[in-house]
Formats: structure tokens, sequence, C-alpha cells
């Protein structure tokens, strides 16, 4: 499984370097670059820096270590609260490296997301002053979450769908979740249940269809995902104002 991880590892980088020109023929396959990371410039980061691209680079190299699992747990759990890194970085290329073991894989991202998630809801409930809203500073969401903290706990549920399933930041909400008192029961609850969509619907394309579904997940799963919530989140406001 390390060699495999490794091999993926190596593939991964290659698909996040430029490409060269071109010789021949063009390859088919698009240059697919590091994500967007809460709306910023993948490429520079925050300020012009490239802090998040070196920090990218780090979190996939994880992926080939002999302590993989546990580091993806770590990843997964910190993504929750203030870690910019998606653990999808190292979730793919550790699927395609054992997919004998897709399942399991996804479900140590999605609980260790969950758990993150209190830990994330603990500090907006406990700490929002001191480390909360800085925290919703770096990412630029401070402003917007002043302007509907007031109703956040009436949409709190889909909100928590929402971000869980789709690119939007999950740490923002459950930062947000715990600022403004929402439920902890139904905030586990729904973070469970779109953390586990999410991960598990990665898992199984990739255990199904191994690397070649890989640049449709990169490209093409988070819209596809954001759709479904978008159409979820109509029904919910249909069955609110037509009942």
């Amino acid at each position: 499984m390390l060699a495999a991880a490794r091999a993926t590892f190596e593939s991964a980088r290659i698909q996040t370097a430029p490409p060269p020109p071109a010789r021949g023929r063009a390859s088919s396959l698009p240059h697919v670059p590091p994500p967007d990371i809460a709306g910023r410039d993948p490429a520079t980061g925050p300020n012009g820096l490239p802090v998040l691209q070196r920090l990218y680079d780090w979190t996939l190299s994880l992926a080939a270590h002999r302590r993989a699992l546990p580091a993806l747990a770590l990843v997964s759990f910190t993504e929750s609260s203030f870690f910019p890194i998606p653990p999808d970085v190292m979730l793919i290329p550790m699927v395609l490296a054992a997919r004998a073991r897709a399942y399991v894989i996804a479900a140590v991202c999605t609980l260790s997301s969950v758990l993150g998630g209190i830990a994330g809801y603990a500090i907006g409930f406990f700490v929002y002053e001191n480390v909360g809203r800085p925290l919703l500073a770096f990412y630029g969401h401070a402003e917007r979450f002043a302007g509907f903290q007031d109703r956040y706990n009436e949409w709190g549920l889909p909100i928590v769908f929402a971000a869980g399933l789709t690119p939007l930041p999950y740490k923002v909400f459950t930062i947000a979740s715990g600022a403004t008192g929402l439920g902890l029961v139904p905030f586990v609850a729904g973070s469970l249940v779109s953390r586990g969509l999410r991960f598990y619907a990665v898992a199984f394309l990739l255990r199904r269809y191994g690397p070649p579904i890989r640049t449709f997940i990169e490209g093409n799963l988070k819209v596809v995902a954001t759709v479904f919530v978008v159409t979820l989140s109509a029904g919910f406001v249909i069955l609110r104002y037509a009942i």
C-alpha cells in the first residue's frame, strides 16, 4: 500500500505542476491546479504569499506516509475548525492506492471531520470573541456572519448540511453554529450526514472507476454537490411556506 501511495502521490505532483510545452500531439488530460481554498488564489495564498501552496503540497505528501490514515484523521479533524486544506487532498490518492479499503478511509475521514466540527462548535460557543471571530475574519466571513447572525438558527440545519457537502468552508459554519447556540444534536446529525455523503461519494467513485474518474471528481463533483444542495434547499423552502 505504501509503494502504491507513493506512486499516486508522484502522479498527483505531476498534475499540480504547470504542464510542459506541448511537443507533437497534446495530452488529453487537462491540468488540474490545487483547489481554491476559501475563495483565495491557490497559487499564492492570502496576501499574495505562497504559504497555502506549500501547505497544500505538504498535506498531499502525507498521503504517501506510512501513517497516512492517522494523518488523514488529523487533517480532516483540524480542517473542520481552522486548517485551510480540505481532506480530499489526501483522501483521493489514498483511495486510489488502496481501493479495497476505500470505505474504511472514507469512514475515518467522515468521523474525524465531524469530531473536528464539534471542536469548531466549541470554539464558537466558548471562545468566539478571542478565537472564533479572528478565524472568521481570516477566511473573510466575519462581516457576512454578523449580517445574518440573528437568522442563523432559523436556517441553521440546512446551512450546516450545505456547508458539509459543498465547497463552502465548513469550518466557518461549525464556528458560527456554536456562536449562535444552534442545537448540538441537530448540528452533529447534519454534519454526519453531509460529510458522510461527500466523502463516501468520492470513495465510491474512485473504488468503482479508479484513476480515470479522478479528473471528474477534482473538477466537477463539487459543482454536482452544489446543484444537489441548492435543489434540496429549495425543497425545504417550499415545504416551509406551503404548510
